[in-house]
């Protein structure tokens, strides 16, 4: 008998003894209610991170719990295309070799898009069954899948049309070298020291009368400050 625990040698051969054996399986024409837990795709611009560890763990022991109990539970596993995440880590990758990704095409960046995926995709279901998820392997999705992707088009589209979600016009962070849309996660902040300047916006002549007494009076100015004097004549009022 080994003097020390080693992992290795046992928890993978009972993940695929467990595996095998189909107990993670989710099945639809079982009986019995039903408890279901979809758990939030990784990217696959790179491998798990301890907050991964900390959620993956937490929704483990709740779907375990239920299975126990008799519920058909099913754990979903899966991983997202992370837009901005991936295109950004493969940039890193090509501009070891003095390439970008416009260097390919876009027919050919999403060849090598998807050549990403089966490296890094696979690399996080190993490390799932590392962890010991007990999730349901065979359903594994990707959020680029094509019936994936229907699905969710039909079901934002239902909604539109619903009138229960809607669009609107945003302000959002532009990166003028990926030529796209960038969400507050992703912007870099910096303090920088500016000029704060003061404008006494003209208010109209004449007198107000008060609320409380009744008795007309004039109203003073007071100054505004702002970092963009510039803007001032786009200005269409000011608040007190």
């Amino acid at each position: 008998m080994e003097p020390l625990y080693d992992p290795k040698a046992v928890e993978p051969r009972w993940q695929r003894t467990w595996e095998e054996e189909g107990l993670y399986n989710a099945e639809l024409d079982r009986a019995g209610e039903s408890f279901v837990v979809m758990h939030p795709p990784p990217n696959i611009s790179g491998s798990l991170t301890i907050g991964h560890c900390l959620q993956l763990s937490l929704e483990d022991a709740l779907v375990r719990w239920h299975r126990m109990r008799g519920f058909n539970t099913l754990f979903q596993p899966g991983y997202d295309h992370a837009g901005i995440s991936t295109w950004a880590a493969i940039g890193r990758e090509l501009a070891k070799e003095g390439m970008t990704q416009r260097d390919f095409g876009r027919e050919a960046f999403e060849a090598y898009a998807w050549d990403w995926l089966e490296r890094y995709g696979g690399t996080i279901m190993s490390q799932f069954r590392i962890l010991g998820a007990s999730l349901d392997y065979r359903r594994e999705r990707f959020t680029m899948d094509p019936a994936y992707y229907r699905a969710v088009m039909r079901w934002f589209v239902h909604l539109y049309d619903r009138g229960w979600i809607y669009r609107g016009n945003r302000i959002v962070n532009w990166c003028p070298r990926d030529q796209t849309a960038l969400s507050d996660l992703e912007v870099e902040h910096e303090e920088a020291d500016d000029t704060l300047v003061f404008i006494r916006y003209p208010r109209a002549t004449g007198t107000s009368r008060s609320r409380r007494c009744g008795r007309r009076r004039s109203w003073p100015t007071s100054p505004s400050p702002c970092i963009r004097p510039t803007s001032a004549t786009g200005d269409s009022s000011a608040r007190r």
